[in-house]
């Protein structure tokens, strides 16, 4: 694509330019070259990404909360009486086409996640309905798809390429005005650590604003290299710290919702911590940087690599563990059936250990060996995902229709993360052949909420 690149350097010849004009009384505009050379511009390459960057809009119907109707044992006592009111949440977002002949658009999950009604508006002004193939909270991607002819879509590039100082241009439709574009550098790569989920951001200075999520983040020759997602801010308003979602894990999501909807993901079976001065003195290594790991799960992928208790993790598969969540990223964005080459740091001694992801062995009980009334209830230790999203606690599954817990307004999904007085993080914490006198009462997690139930 038509890219100018200086001769000399851009900021002399456009000061240049700048004092050209300005001694001019006919002052209008800048003059298309100065010198025999022409200043440098971006039109060239946006007249081409932009058709490829969709605005999305979308509908969510939600039901008004009613603590007394909420309430499990408001409505064993009175009934479900009354329906609930319900309200519609309008949200504006940025897309980008990455497939004109099946019409994929990739875009943030945040953006249509729950949504009820998907509209999809083409820089051309065409709208078409928006159809959800699937989305990924944990990575902040969803793809969509839509029936369109004459859709242009933007060259994928490889973003393991990037650079800290790479020019990069963020393309979306912030506030709803219209398609704007920003420009800046890439300001630093892989940052994680910035809330919920599994995150490998490239952090950029190009203006990130409300609407630009979901929109497209090239490189000077118009090809995408990241999903713009997010802003750091202590004010609300923009300071230069966006991140996006790079292309090489953006395209991996999509793949994975292409072939099952979701994302499947495995584990490596261990647990880690963070390599602290003291405990480098202790296991005798000298660098500070790394994961320590504490603890092996038996049959995991990991013990069939031959993984202990005490040995440092560096590395995988060539990229630097620094920390613990560096483990814990690049556990959950590999696929399952992945190969994985784990660097560690062993009694002095460094070694590669060759791992394959597979899927997590989730420990499950009937919950009738708990206590008779949660007889019918399948107890379960929770995902990766769930894990990852701050979650602690046990999952309910399989409730049987008119049990006692079912009565209670038990549902699938639902976390349990306290029986009684009790704290419960995994199935292994749970009061088995412990009696339990009197109402047995449970602590939910529900849709980001706390419940009591009482059975």
């Amino acid at each position: 694509m038509p890219v100018y690149t200086p001769r000399r350097s851009p900021i002399l010849s456009l000061g240049a330019a700048l004092a050209m004009a300005l001694a001019s009384p006919a002052f209008a505009s800048l003059p298309p070259a100065v010198n025999g050379e022409p200043l440098p511009s971006l039109a060239p390459m946006l007249a081409k990404v932009t058709p490829a960057v969709v605005n999305i809009s979308t509908k969510t119907r939600v039901r008004a909360r009613d603590p007394y109707f909420d309430d499990p044992l408001f409505r064993q006592l009175f009934g479900n009486q009354g329906v609930p009111r319900e309200r519609v949440e309008q949200s504006l977002g940025s897309g980008v086409v990455i497939d004109a002949a099946k019409g994929y658009v990739l875009t943030n999950n945040h953006v249509v996640g729950g949504a009820d009604d998907i509209t999809v508006t083409l820089q051309d002004g065409r709208d078409f309905k928006g159809k959800l193939i699937g989305s990924d909270p944990d990575t902040d991607v969803a793809l969509l798809q839509i029936t369109a002819d004459k859709l242009q879509a933007l060259p994928i590039a490889d973003s393991s390429q990037l650079r800290v100082g790479d020019f990069v241009v963020a393309v979306g439709d912030p506030f709803g005005l219209g398609q704007t574009a920003t420009s800046g550098m890439v300001s630093a790569l892989g940052r994680s650590g910035l809330g919920k989920g599994f995150q490998n951001f490239i952090q950029t200075d190009a203006s990130i604003n409300p609407g630009n999520s979901g929109g497209a983040l090239v490189n000077l020759r118009g090809e995408l290299v990241g999903i713009n997602s997010m802003i750091f801010t202590p004010s609300g308003g923009n300071v230069g710290i966006g991140f996006a979602i790079p292309t090489d894990l953006a395209t991996g999501v999509m793949k994975q919702l292409l072939a099952y909807g979701k994302v499947r993901r495995g584990n490596l079976g261990v647990e880690v911590q963070d390599l602290t001065p003291r405990i480098a003195a202790a296991l005798g290594v000298k660098d500070t940087t790394g994961a320590v790991v504490t603890q092996v799960n038996a049959g995991s992928p990991a013990d069939g690599a031959g993984l202990q208790s005490g040995d440092v993790l560096t590395a995988i598969n060539g990229k630097p563990v620094r920390s613990s969540q560096d483990v814990r990223n690049a556990e959950g964005l590999l696929p399952l059936g992945a190969k994985v080459t784990l660097s560690v740091k062993r009694e002095g001694a460094s070694r590669d250990i060759e791992a394959t992801i597979t899927a997590p062995r989730l420990t499950t009980l009937d919950g009738g060996k708990v206590d008779r009334r949660l007889s019918g209830v399948t107890l379960s230790d929770l995902t990766a995902e769930q894990k990852a999203g701050g979650l602690f606690g046990v999952a309910l599954t399989g409730v049987k229709p008119g049990s006692a817990a079912d009565r209670a307004g038990l549902k699938d999904g639902d976390i349990v993360v306290g029986i009684g007085q009790r704290k419960i993080v995994s199935v292994k914490g749970l009061p088995v052949g412990v009696p339990i006198p009197g109402q047995l009462m449970l602590t939910l997690v529900r849709d980001n909420a706390i419940y009591y139930a009482v059975l």
